[in-house]
């Protein structure tokens, strides 16, 4: 019997010596940033309802942005990439910074007005938007298991939000709008990437969002200082919004999309737990239905995509 060459071997005539890949030798700290993007994810949704008791989700967003942007400030001039930071394409980071402020903010809105699980389960449908807008803004092409994954994706936001189209519940509405707002964030993100740094996109989504949030603040007539006891949770929202995207761009440079990314279908029963374990909401079954066959979309997509 043949056997693998052990370290140090030289592999004889007609055995191949088995590779050790990159990706192979980085699969477990992918693993483990992912698992940080979910962590970081599930804690801003606890502390954004947390404060949401007395702030709205204009200085919600407002604060989190200030928090980052001092964050991101420090770590530009203590690390001196000042460079990193160009004017190149302000166009496309003010339509992203207005898709995503826009996103989250229906999305902070979403989670004080609807459970948790049912807003995280309608917000998995944003990779299907993506499939659709990319299609049309990218040239990406839409094939038949494209079309399935979006189909399933659609009928699984209906099952879970079983809408009464004379009476729609506006937390779910907000969420479904969070999602597409979050499906154009990501068209504009990739056309971003090709020419601005990671550092250069967060520095003008702190920035642009901070001044978005102050002016509708002041639109909407005022901006309540957060109390004592909510500005831990400020900083929270801000330090982990921060976190959140460096560890998924992180994992998404150590492994393949396909792997990293069914990993944040965790998030879902996570929250669900959450929100049954200290919001006291109720995991019906139609929920769980639902939401299986909007991840299930997803992982069809993926799939497909792999081979």
């Amino acid at each position: 019997m043949s056997r693998s060459p052990s370290p140090g071997e030289i592999a004889p005539a007609g055995v191949a010596a088995r590779p050790r890949t990159p990706e192979s030798n980085a699969l477990l700290p992918a693993m483990g940033w992912m698992l940080g993007a979910i962590a970081s994810f599930a804690t801003m949704a606890v502390a954004g309802r947390q404060v949401s008791v007395e702030l709205d989700t204009f200085e919600i967003m407002t604060y989190r942005s200030f928090v980052g942007l001092f964050i991101i400030v420090s770590l530009v001039f203590a690390t001196r990439q000042t460079h990193q930071i160009t004017t190149r394409q302000l166009h496309l980071h003010f339509a992203r910074n207005v898709a995503h402020f826009a996103g989250q903010n229906l999305w902070f809105f979403a989670i004080t007005m609807a459970p948790l699980a049912q807003v995280i389960s309608i917000e998995f449908t944003s990779p299907l938007w993506v499939i659709l807008l990319a299609a049309l803004f990218l040239g990406e092409r839409f094939t038949a298991v494209k079309a399935l994954s979006a189909g399933l994706g659609f009928i699984g936001v209906l099952i879970v939000a079983r809408p009464d189209f004379t009476n729609l519940d506006p937390g779910l509405t907000a969420a479904a709008a969070a999602a597409v707002g979050f499906a154009l964030t990501a068209i504009f993100t990739k056309v971003l990437t090709r020419q601005a740094s990671v550092l250069c996109i967060l520095f003008y989504i702190t920035t642009m969002q901070a001044v978005f949030g102050l002016a509708c603040g002041f639109l909407d007539g005022h901006m309540t200082w957060p109390s004592t006891s909510a500005i831990p949770y400020v900083v929270l929202i801000g330090v982990a919004g921060l976190t959140a995207h460096t560890c998924l761009t992180r994992a998404l440079s150590l492994a393949p999309a396909s792997i990293v990314m069914p990993m944040d279908f965790i998030r879902l029963p996570l929250l669900a737990f959450v929100g049954m374990a200290f919001y006291g909401e109720s995991l019906d079954i139609w929920v769980v239905l639902g939401a299986a066959l909007i991840l299930g979309g997803n992982f069809i997509n993926l799939r497909a995509n792999a081979r």
